[in-house]
């Protein structure tokens, strides 16, 4: 097989995955055209047996963990937030995964006033205000009713804020610049079930929302929105909910940022206006360019990251085949197609979008590439099903104020270097 019976899709060497695929053409092409395969020839003599192939393993253990072999694969403290007992942010190590589903204690975790010790026999959620017949829970009664499980992101809303704040790109990882976004199946009970059978007056619009921590953190949300696809959240993963997940229950708002899906929920008051929180009315607004404040922009918009190849990675052979692989996301729906370009945007290409593709999910993308060995630049470029699309950094800012940060989307850039060191760069 000749190298020009490839299909290339688009510069620098990124080929169509079908045509790369079709009859077992990947390690014929490879070979033909001097890529490093993935396998190598056996040698005459191989080793004898390893010591773990001899004997008899050890036990398990009532709850399994991680092999220590992979003990790398940790979460890490945001390094510009001083980690204390009231305000701490822990990021995904995104370029250690595959697939769409972050475990459960890899998931991110920003908190505002530490994490409770609730004890779950004495916590009560409160609906009232607006509402016909005031209502309190105890979790034995919560969870009666019936349950619903969806597979969906959280991000914060300050995820990737270093990149829409440093006039120079930092050298960071992918568990550094866009940690603050995980996947997970949440189960729980979809809290229009429990605000019908309290009854929102006519004049009902929001719902002000509070946490049980320290701080009483607290958002407002539309009433609408919490009738749509709200939950009440116990379950993470199949598990219940861990201490800094919210147990023994979290409010789940799909596709809006990660603050407003309070944790350790206990009440639930219905209004006809927001309450104006010190958060939503400090931390989460967004400041236009033109100065205008924009208080309640929930949604998180369409995103996307190369996992691999990623920031403060190395590729190991000096040019050869390599797969393109990242996750895409978007707040308003469905992810409906995510480009890729290999020399620096000049040209793009679709990737494959690996199933399920579900609403307010994390998606998984990729494309393989042939990598000359010469510098380049990786984008990646996701659209929504609505036909939003990721805009440009220097499109983002100018929108925004430039101490603004909350909501940052815009395309991510890796430079590939001819050494095979990857860092972060702006396009």
């Amino acid at each position: 097989m000749h190298k020009s019976a490839l299909r290339f899709v688009a510069g620098n060497g990124l080929l169509d995955r079908r045509a790369f695929l079709k009859s077992g053409y990947g390690l014929t092409i490879a070979t033909a055209i001097g890529l490093s395969p993935a396998g190598r020839a056996l040698a005459q003599t191989e080793p004898s047996m390893p010591a773990w192939m001899t004997s008899l393993g050890a036990g398990d253990s009532p709850y399994g963990s991680p092999s220590p072999h992979e003990s790398q694969v940790l979460r890490q403290p945001q390094p510009s937030t001083p980690q204390t007992a009231g305000f701490s942010i822990w990021h995904s190590p995104l370029q250690h995964q595959r697939g769409i589903i972050t475990p459960s204690g890899l998931h991110f975790a920003v908190h505002h006033n530490g994490i409770p010790a609730i004890e779950p026999e004495r916590h009560r959620l409160l609906i009232h205000g607006l509402v016909e017949r005031p209502l309190q829970f105890d979790l034995e009664r919560l969870m009666r009713y019936p349950m619903v499980s969806r597979i969906q992101f959280l991000e914060c809303a300050g995820n990737t804020a270093a990149n829409a704040l440093s006039p120079t790109a930092l050298d960071g990882d992918c568990r550094e610049l866009f940690g603050q976004v995980s996947g997970s199946e949440w189960s729980g009970v979809p809290l229009s079930y429990l605000l019908h059978e309290a009854g929102a007056k006519s004049t009902a619009r929001w719902v002000i929302c509070e946490g049980a921590d320290g701080g009483s953190h607290s958002r407002s949300l539309p009433l609408a929105k919490l009738m749509d696809d709200a939950i009440i959240a116990f379950y993470q993963n199949g598990e219940r909910l861990r201490p800094s997940q919210g147990y023994p229950l979290r409010l789940f708002v799909p596709g809006w940022e990660g603050n407003v899906s309070i944790k350790w929920l206990h009440r639930l008051e219905v209004s006809d206006s927001p309450a104006f929180s010190k958060d939503e009315s400090g931390l989460y607004t967004r400041i236009l360019s033109d100065g205008d404040i924009l208080v309640f922009g929930f949604p998180m918009e369409v995103k996307s990251v190369i996992t691999h190849p990623s920031g403060q990675q190395r590729l190991p052979e000096l040019k050869g085949f390599y797969e393109v692989s990242g996750l895409a996301w978007s707040g308003r729906g469905r992810i409906a197609k995510v480009e890729v370009s290999a020399d620096n945007g000049r040209s793009w290409a679709a990737a494959q979008l690996q199933g399920p593709r579900l609403d307010k999910s994390l998606t998984r993308f990729s494309i393989p590439w042939q990598w000359s060995g010469a510098a380049t630049t990786l984008l990646s470029r996701a659209t929504d099903e609505h036909g939003n699309t990721q805009p440009t950094r220097s499109e983002w800012r100018s929108r925004y104020a430039a101490h603004s940060f909350n909501h940052y989307n815009a395309i991510q850039a890796w430079r590939v270097q001819r050494d095979g060191s990857v860092e972060n760069v702006y396009a």
